[in-house]
């Protein structure tokens, strides 16, 4: 079993409001003001306008050494999350024919075709929907997420070995068919994805977990730029990702092979999908100690207090200083605390946030990660009543969520860019631009109470003072 969290302070979903509200506050059954704010309602929308989605992806090639992707690669590829070695390599041997089940909406479906076509245009994978009668290796079955939960409390999404229906789980797991560990071949494997949340959170379950049942099987935080990355930061499959996975699936090797003999080939593999990296130079990063790991995962758990939680994300950063990082996984430890001490110390969870933009900021392959954070940093500007200071903040970051294909990112720096306008008199402006966010709002957070909820609590953000 591989899967996605359901439960983690997952940045692309943050209330943004969070720097005057609990972050604990659960993001759904939340209830809504009914008083609308005087904006929306001179914006005359007695009902919110039509989903907006994503056009052609836009994903920016890895500018990392190959040495470096080697690295990563038999990493990925080599271990499990839990780091349990994995003792031979293994992928799909043959053409992919994906089989859809369940019930599946029509958002979820076209989302699944695209990212089929990315696979094979980007990764160049044989890889299709399966005809009627065809068999199928690989099956997606849309089922609510409370079925999800039945079978994995922690789960928002998974994806298991050697079976094709949620209901033989159990069972195959008893009987040891779910080990990854065991397998010498990709033959049959099957994707549980929610029908029951938000079009975006459907889709990047689809990225993940797709991803996981053609390739890698391990995250690892030092990636930057991946979905193969605990953070949640990168939403939809990168080019690295892409790359990683044509590799996966290069003529060079095959099932069985062990990592000695990968690792023999496969600098010939990448210096021929990649040979713009063969001249990078090498920046390695340390591997991430699982002390890291474990504290960033209490800190974002659904469990425990909030003073453990945040006991634990204060024991990463420091675990970070003590190892002198100055890289990525050193900014989340800082945004990780920031958004657990907003509810009581406003003052300093700016400081860490201000700390993590300085960092994220650094590399072009961090963009997104900086534009989460300028979110959070426009929200406290906002609080204050400082529309100039957030709109200097959020300048290009809507374009930066864009080209990562993140609605619900782009739908909160489209909401907070409205409010800021609106403080500094361009009142117009802002309500084109808070209707533009409603479109997006609609694909990233689900359904029309929730995002009227956003536009709330973004709205509460102002100070009462020049509320209105």
């Amino acid at each position: 079993m591989r899967g996605r969290a359901a439960l983690r302070l997952a940045p692309l979903a943050l209330v943004v409001s969070a720097c005057i509200g609990p972050v604990d506050a659960p993001k759904s059954r939340l209830p809504v003001s009914d008083e609308t704010p005087t904006r929306l309602a001179q914006a005359n929308l007695p009902s919110l306008p039509p989903m907006k989605v994503f056009a052609a992806p836009l994903p920016a090639p890895t500018t990392r050494a190959n040495s470096d992707i080697a690295r990563d690669f038999l990493d990925l590829s080599f271990r499990l999350e839990s780091g349990r070695q994995l003792p031979v390599f293994t992928r799909f041997e043959g053409p992919i024919r994906v089989a859809v089940t369940g019930k599946p909406t029509a958002g979820m479906t076209r989302d699944l075709g695209g990212l089929v076509a990315r696979l094979r245009d980007e990764a160049r994978l044989d890889i299709d929907f399966a005809r009627a009668q065809q068999p199928a290796q690989i099956t997606v079955q849309a089922v609510s997420s409370k079925t999800i939960r039945r079978y994995l409390p922690q789960a928002a999404c998974f994806v298991v070995p050697g079976i094709t229906d949620l209901s033989q789980y159990h069972a195959a797991r008893r009987a040891g068919e779910t080990d990854w560990a065991r397998l010498d071949e990709r033959r049959q494997i099957a994707i549980f994805v929610p029908n029951d949340v938000s079009p975006q959170e459907s889709r990047d379950c689809l990225h993940e977990e797709l991803a996981q049942a053609l390739g890698p099987l391990n995250d690892l935080y030092r990636l930057p730029d991946s979905t193969f990355n605990d953070d949640n930061m990168n939403t939809v499959l990168t080019g690295f990702d892409m790359l990683i996975l044509r590799a996966t699936y290069s003529r060079d090797l095959n099932s069985g092979m062990s990592r000695a003999q990968v690792a023999a080939v496969l600098p010939g593999i990448l210096a021929r999908l990649n040979p713009a990296g063969s001249g990078q130079l090498s920046q390695p990063l340390r591997d991430t100690p699982s002390t890291w790991v474990e504290a960033i995962e209490e800190a974002l758990g659904a469990s425990g207090t909030l003073r453990r939680r945040t006991a634990a994300a204060s024991r990463a950063l420091l675990i970070a200083q003590n190892a002198g990082w100055q890289d990525h996984r050193m900014a989340f430890a800082h945004f990780t605390v920031a958004r657990l001490i907003q509810p009581h110390d406003r003052k300093l969870a700016h400081a860490h946030l201000t700390r993590a933009w300085r960092i994220y900021r650094q590399r072009p392959d961090t963009a997104p990660h900086a534009a989460h954070v300028a979110a959070q940093l426009a929200a406290h500007a906002i609080f204050e009543g400082d529309g100039e200071r957030a709109l200097s903040i959020l300048r290009g970051q809507a374009d930066v969520a864009r080209r990562n294909e993140n609605a619900a990112l782009l739908a909160s720096i489209q909401m907070l860019r409205a409010e800021a306008l609106d403080l500094t008199g361009h009142q117009p402006e802002a309500g084109s631009v808070r209707l533009d966010s409603l479109g997006w709002a609609r694909y990233g957070f689900g359904p029309d109470w929730v995002v009227r909820t956003k536009l709330n609590e973004i709205a509460a953000l102002r100070p009462a003072r020049i509320r209105g």
